[in-house]
């Protein structure tokens, strides 16, 4: 039991690294030079940017005019407040004028303003996220986008988020982009989230792709919603079908609310403080179903305490957010999301006791949480107050995209689709066999016995094939796993098995042993140069020459990683050894492959530390190894295609 928890353990957190990784790598690759390009002092310089290929994301230091909406023909750098980073909140920024407060808040008015450079006229677009909480942009002089009514007071200002995009033409030189952006209705104000900039093709996709994902995730959330609501209809004992119907629904709404507002493109005139009041309930009422849901699915190991606690707080937060304004409750809101994190750990704790103990399908629904929970500690993230005003540029470019929790919760559903799917079908299976058996059993007994009988038979010869067909792919396997599968030379875990066991052999009978370590010189110039095809026949080559240089049955040749090998050669002395790879530097170097990247050489070469010892019970094969290494350092520091030797490794 004992090992079978080990390996429930491994199982959970190799789907948590998994996942971890995947975010990890969606927040922080796949970004070219041009996309991490930033704005200094209000200024960024475009002019190598190529906009059919690359989406710029303006970010860095916009000028910020606080407390002034000036159109752009009104700008004066002497009115500057300073700079500020964009995306992230003007909230807690500090002011140099003494006239005003040092710190900012989150309500009030500015103007932005950012200058960029290009080196030809081009028709380009502006992809614009929401932006808190009303705006107007211009783009050289010229009003081309707003969404609410920006205004100096919390009367005059009407709120709304509209993702949308904007068209216009670049000019070569300097072009200007003034944004007026006002906010009394929600804790954050300013420009939180990025502004793309790229060719009408390029933003026009960007904004198709996401409202395709956003109407792709709402359509099958809602509709697992409804499915699973109906399972519940059918089967009112299945609470659980309820609950997760519900989730659904809520999560999927949400869908609606964030990320392309799909509401607000369809209907432009619904209230800014409605869709925020659906937005922030739909969030707060996911926790308290989540826990039900599981609580329903495991009652042995989840605590009705704490759904309580989840129901209670829901309620509360939910009455504050029916009777207070956005610019109230929005205050209040990392409270609940520590408390989301604080319930997500709980269940994730839970779920790993769960794995521990093999429970029968409980990995299934634990893969599928741990996506909607990581996901969604990326939202909690991404939308937080410490993020948007003083979240370290790290953190920013770790969690740089968010509402990533409905993708989650996509997964969290097939998963537990695919829990029902098997509940039902191991259901059908055993009613269909048990109906079978009692028929055949009622026919005729004799035939049932003699009938298993002949099954059991023939179950044991079909395992016994299958037993030899194991051992023949478990030997296939084995031989794959030591074979580097490029070369056909032996593999590093082959080459340590190796040394290890000639080691002990030249240790026990006091042979010498010598050891070739090779790398092939300015190797990375020459995949990019001449293409990873050509490198891999370059490696496929000087694989054979190595192996064909070597005489001796002990000797033994790996790839040891990359374009690196190395030569075991028991019972060689120093002098034979330093021939032997000076011999195999000259015959690589004869194969007169072509190198234009290299410095030493028109060709290809190598260069090869050696080392030499006779083992003796004070020395180890990792000192020994280590020496070998040092001596290729040495030869690769002196300048290439030449054979270095050190005697042993001292630490």
């Amino acid at each position: 039991m004992h090992q079978v928890g080990k390996v429930a353990i491994s199982k959970v957190l190799l789907c948590i690294s998994l996942l971890l990784f995947i975010l990890f790598f969606t927040g922080c690759s796949g970004q070219s030079a041009a996309l991490r390009l930033k704005a200094q002092d209000g200024k960024m310089d475009l002019t190598r940017v190529t906009f059919t290929k690359d989406i710029i994301q303006l970010n860095g230091e916009w000028e910020l005019y606080w407390n002034r909406l000036l159109e752009p023909d009104e700008i004066d750098p002497k009115l500057m407040t300073g700079y500020i980073t964009v995306p992230g909140s003007w909230n807690k920024y500090k002011t140099e004028d003494k006239t005003e407060d040092k710190t900012i808040s989150g309500f009030g008015y500015a103007t932005y303003r950012l200058n960029f450079n290009i080196d030809v006229n081009e028709k380009l677009a502006l992809k614009i996220p929401r932006l808190h909480t009303a705006y107007k942009l211009w783009m050289n002089g010229k009003l081309i986008a707003s969404a609410g009514t920006v205004g100096k007071t919390i009367d005059t200002t009407i709120s709304q988020y509209l993702p949308q995009v904007a068209f216009f033409e670049a000019k070569q030189g300097n072009n200007e982009i003034v944004v007026q952006v006002s906010n009394f209705h929600h804790r954050s104000g300013g420009i939180l989230e990025r502004i793309n900039l790229g060719s009408e093709e390029q933003i026009l996709r960007l904004r198709y792709n996401r409202l395709a994902n956003d109407v792709l995730l709402f359509g099958c959330l809602i509709y697992m919603g409804l499915y699973h609501l109906s399972l519940f209809f059918f089967r009112k004992k299945d609470t659980s079908a309820f609950y997760f119907g519900m989730f659904c629904i809520l999560v999927g709404f949400r869908t609606l609310l964030v990320g392309e507002c799909l509401l607000i493109y369809l209907f432009p005139r619904f209230s800014w403080e409605i869709a925020h009041k659906l937005m922030t309930l739909t969030y707060y009422f996911v926790v308290p179903f989540v826990l039900m849901f599981f609580l329903s699915v495991f009652p042995t190991y989840f605590h009705k305490r704490m759904v309580r606690i989840a129901q209670l707080l829901a309620a509360i937060f939910g009455l504050l957010i029916l009777f207070t304004p956005a610019r109230v409750f929005t205050v209040v809101n990392p409270t609940y999301q520590i408390w989301s994190i604080i319930a997500i750990a709980y269940i994730l704790i839970i779920l790993i006791k769960i794995n521990i103990r093999e429970e029968k399908v409980s990995w299934l629904i634990s893969i599928g949480a741990s996506a909607f929970f990581l996901t969604s500690i990326n939202d909690i993230v991404f939308v937080s107050t410490w993020m948007n005003d003083v979240g370290p540029m790290f953190f920013r470019s770790l969690f740089r995209i968010g509402n990533l929790s409905s993708a989650g919760m996509l997964i969290f559903t097939f998963a537990n689709s695919l829990l029902l799917a098997k509940k039902f079908s191991d259901s059908l299976e055993k009613e269909e066999i048990a109906m079978q058996k009692l028929t055949e059993i009622n026919t005729n007994l004799d035939k049932i016995v003699l009938h298993r009988t002949e099954e059991l038979v023939d179950s044991n010869e079909k395992i016994k094939q299958q037993q030899t067909e194991l051992e023949k792919v478990n030997t296939k396997l084995q031989e794959l796993s030591t074979v580097d599968p490029l070369t056909k030379l032996w593999n590093r875990r082959k080459f340590d098995e190796f040394i290890y066991v000639e080691w002990e052999r030249c240790l026990k009978h006091q042979y010498p042993i010598a050891v070739l370590f090779i790398d092939i010189d300015f190797f990375k110039g020459y995949n990019d140069y001449y293409g990873h095809l050509a490198g891999d026949e370059c490696l496929t080559k000087i694989g054979q020459t190595i192996r064909g240089s070597l005489s001796s049955f002990t000797d033994m040749v790996a790839r040891y990683g990359g374009e690196e090998f190395i030569v075991l050669l028991p019972e060689k002395e120093k002098e034979e050894a330093i021939s032997i790879a000076n011999g195999l530097r000259k015959r690589i170097e004869d194969l007169q492959i072509p190198h234009k990247q290299s410095s030493v050489s028109s060709f290809v070469t190598v260069s090869i530390g050696v080392t030499y010892t006779t083992p003796n019970d004070n020395q180890e094969s990792e000192d020994f190894f280590k020496a070998a290494d040092i001596a290729l350092y040495q030869a690769k520091a002196v300048g290439r295609n030449q054979v270095k030797f050190l005697y042993e490794y001292s630490g």
